[in-house]
């Protein structure tokens, strides 16, 4: 039906409107199918569950807590044995990686997967957010619609980006804050008009879907918010700021650190995220508000009613929750959790600053506030998405001056103190800037020892320079070789440049070793090495071919590399991606229809 649609559209700029209102709308349905399964799964496991266990009653019956999570994890088995990859684990990175560097073609089952796999694990007490998800459920939306319609690339991204908007618009009923989201984040920083409007487009019509049935509501009921004495507060903000920026950075830190560790456990991996579960079900224990979105306490925090010393205790114990429940695979994202660390760390420095500062400061909630946009923008390096967030949260101007402050400045600090932002680690660790643009990361995923000439000669250092223009009259497009020494390591690499200059005396032909005239300081490679490093030194020193080598230490020759060599591996895997990326999109085509 869409694609003929397609044919009744005026022009190319109003087709995309029109698709991204499209988009705008289903994500909105979507954010409505999400938000209504989470809450019933909450309903059954922390509802009827708690009744069920006596769970509410105290006493010993707490202790029974943990078989909640545990028994959502266990539900994500049969998922997760249906859909191998597709179901564990923080996603987010590996959506980025199907956007940015990949087709841009998301299955339509990832709908569901993303709904069923989410609400099984939020829903009952495992510590995630949904709004990760819910971009990607977004994000799927746009793909499909992409698909529909046969676009390009380029278009696909931008659909994509546009499904994303709108999850985050509705979900926290915040058109601006979902627009800057997909452009910050899902695009890298790109504000085109023409993808922007198709944001705009998408954002607004998914919040008005969103209010539509939920009502004008805000994501968290944030009291009236004044600065106090401008000239206390705002270094009190910047003081904040660098201390969201620093436990944002070791926030980072310990759930990748997390993860590696559950990766490391001789366990199924089936059975991760129940022992997982049970970690979390036992922290619950004693921390109840680390269980799920952690909304609930937020509101508390933002109230001004919570106690400091939990506070602060919840910081450690909220970023820790996640990590494991994420780490050893359970569903979710990490955007909520964010705003609960940024809550409490806010509300806790709030509570001590006031206590010292009375008649200077506002109140804990004040700062629980300001401290949710700063440690939001600190992990995710997305200052616009926390301001416009926490502007359309709360509809009060003040807020705007400390929010800009504490956002710019936390993101400076741990941007400073680590270059990663939650979403990019694994690209760093895979030796890929995602900012770079895809042909770049393609290039990086080659490595030197799959596009080397293994093929090639070399000569002992110990041989004389006769038998050196022997090698050279019957080389093969070759003006390098390789000199070993005795053991068989290279030592250099000659060239005919080297011997130009006793070319015409037969003596020194016959005198001269080929050790006393190669160069010995030469660059080598080794096979782990890329190809966007390799084809950076080419063009650095002027040269065409380089020797590969087995290790730094060893320089055992395994062949030359050359830039032809280069470019034929990168064109091969342009057109195996190619070929995938039309496969895909094929496949996705008949499956829909």
């Amino acid at each position: 039906m869409l694609r003929k649609a397609k044919v009744l559209l005026p022009g190319d700029r109003a087709r995309m409107i029109m698709i991204a209102a499209f988009i705008g709308v289903m994500s909105g349905v979507a954010i409505i199918v999400f938000r209504e399964s989470v809450e019933f799964v909450d309903e059954i496991a922390l509802g009827w569950g708690y009744e069920l266990l006596g769970i509410d009653k105290g006493g010993w019956r707490r202790l029974l807590l943990p078989i909640l999570p545990m028994l959502g994890a266990s539900l994500l088995i049969p998922l997760s044995l249906s859909f191998p990859g597709e179901v564990n684990g923080y996603g987010f990175t590996n959506f980025l990686r199907k956007v940015n560097l990949e087709n841009g073609v998301i299955r339509a089952r990832s709908l569901f997967i993303k709904i069923v796999a989410t609400a099984l694990t939020i829903g009952s007490g495992n510590s995630a957010g949904v709004e990760g998800p819910i971009a990607q459920i977004g994000g799927a939306v746009g793909s499909q619609v992409g698909q529909r319609f046969r676009v390009s690339g380029k278009r696909m991204k931008v659909y994509i980006a546009a499904g994303c908007a709108g999850g985050i618009a509705g979900i926290f009923n915040a058109p601006l804050a979902g627009m800057f989201f997909a452009a910050e984040i899902v695009l890298l920083g790109t504000y085109e008009i023409s993808s922007f409007s198709a944001l705009v487009i998408s954002s607004a019509l998914s919040t008005v879907i969103s209010r539509a049935y939920y009502g004008e509501i805000p994501a968290f009921p944030i009291p009236a918010y004044s600065i106090v004495n401008p000239f206390v507060e705002l270094p009190l903000y910047t003081l904040m700021a660098v201390i969201v920026g620093v436990t944002a950075v070791m926030h980072i830190h310990f759930f990748y650190g997390i993860r590696d560790l559950f990766r490391k456990v001789p366990v199924h991996p089936q059975i991760k995220p129940i022992f997982g579960a049970l970690l979390v079900g036992s922290i619950a224990i004693f921390f109840p508000q680390i269980m799920g979105n952690g909304y609930e306490y937020i509101e508390v925090s933002l109230t001004g009613d919570a106690i400091v010393w939990q506070m602060m205790v919840l910081v450690f114990l909220k970023s820790l929750a996640t990590s494991i429940t994420l780490g050893s695979g359970g569903a979710g994202g990490v955007f909520a959790p964010a705003l609960f660390i940024g809550a409490v760390l806010g509300g806790a420095y709030g509570g001590i600053v006031h206590y010292l500062f009375p008649a200077y400061t506002a109140s804990a909630g004040a700062y629980a506030t300001v401290g949710i946009g700063a440690f939001l923008a600190a992990t995710t390096h997305a200052p616009l998405t926390a301001i416009f967030l926490l502007f359309e949260m709360t509809g009060n101007y003040m807020i705007i001056i400390p929010v800009m402050l504490t956002a710019i400045v936390g993101t400076v600090t741990s941007s400073w103190l680590y270059h990663d932002s939650m979403d990019t680690v694994d690209f760093t660790r895979e030796g890929i800037d995602i900012h770079e643009g895809r042909e770049v990361a393609i290039m990086k995923s080659i490595r030197v020892g799959k596009a080397i000439t293994e093929d090639v000669d070399f000569i002992s250092e110990t041989a004389n320079i006769n038998h050196l223009l022997q090698l050279f009259r019957f080389a093969r497009n070759s003006f390098y070789f390789p000199v070993i020494n005795a053991k068989g390591l290279m030592v250099g690499v000659v060239s005919m440049q080297d011997v130009k200059t006793i070319l015409h005396s037969e003596e020194e032909r016959v005198c001269h070793l080929v050790g006393a005239i190669c160069t010995r300081d030469v660059i080598m490679l080794t096979p782990d090495t890329n190809c966007y490093e390799a084809m950076k030194l080419f063009d650095v020193k002027g040269i065409d071919e380089i020797p590969v080598v087995e290790s730094q230490e060893e320089p055992w020759v395994l062949g030359m590399l050359k830039r032809q060599d280069v470019v034929a591996a990168y064109n091969h895997e342009m057109l195996k991606r190619g070929i995938n990326e039309r496969a895909d999109s094929i496949r996705m085509l008949c499956s829909a229809g």
